[in-house]
């Protein structure tokens, strides 16, 4: 819909449709770096041991995604303002919780222990949630290249239905994304780091066993008498 039914902009003409990309990509790398947050705020009150993996899983797509919206914005910008990269408050800020997701991923690789990994990272995490309010007002409080927020709750959008339509459903979809793939790592990290237990074990012989049935070898070969 964005790429081809939506109007050209009056003044940007075709190349403000990296929007679809850069707007949902900028909006869900906040949304994550607040989840991962929640997740580092339970780690470090309640030292459960599910928020210490979903911390884990949300830093690399929350890194991903925030990646994705400074260079799409890289893109957006050199036909907009003529740069490439503006030292505005904005893109300053996104590019610090770039290096603050990283921060996390580093922590965590770092130290040996689980637990001590996932509460070095929630720490950090909890440290830089600062940086998110200085990302959303940072168009309000000082004067950037940004263009004010696309959707308000108080306010009707501006462009027309044709133009906010693709993009309302390119940011919901960017969290369904989100979602699923955040349910598959974190159940990857749960058979990862259980994987001693009698429940995983049964529920890897029990997969076995499925496999070894649909493929009609038994479990344990490969076919080929090895």
């Amino acid at each position: 819909m964005g790429l081809a039914f939506a109007p050209a902009d009056y003044q940007q003409g075709n190349s403000f449709r990296i929007m679809y990309i850069h707007v949902p990509a900028a909006i869900l790398a906040q949304s994550c770096y607040m989840s991962m947050s929640v997740a580092g705020a339970v780690v470090l009150i309640w030292r459960i041991k599910l928020a210490e993996m979903v911390l884990k899983c949300i830093a690399p797509f929350g890194a991903s995604v925030t990646f994705l919206a400074l260079v799409t914005g890289g893109i957006w910008g050199y036909p907009t303002w003529g740069t490439w990269w503006v030292w505005d408050a904005r893109s300053t800020s996104m590019l610090i919780l770039l290096f603050l997701y990283f921060g996390v991923i580093a922590l965590q690789a770092a130290i040996a222990n689980p637990s001590g990994a996932a509460r070095a990272g929630a720490l950090l995490a909890l440290v830089g949630v600062v940086n998110i309010p200085i990302i959303k007002y940072s168009v309000e409080w000082w004067n950037t290249l940004h263009q004010p927020a696309t959707f308000t709750l108080t306010e009707k959008p501006a462009m027309p239905v044709e133009m906010w339509l693709p993009l309302l459903i390119m940011v919901l979809a960017f969290y369904l994304i989100f979602t699923v793939v955040l349910i598959m790592r974190t159940r990857n990290e749960i058979l990862v780091r259980e994987h001693k237990t009698n429940w995983v074990r049964k529920l890897v012989e029990a997969s076995g066993s499925t496999n070894s049935s649909n493929t009609g070898t038994p479990a344990g070969h490969n076919g080929s008498g090895q």
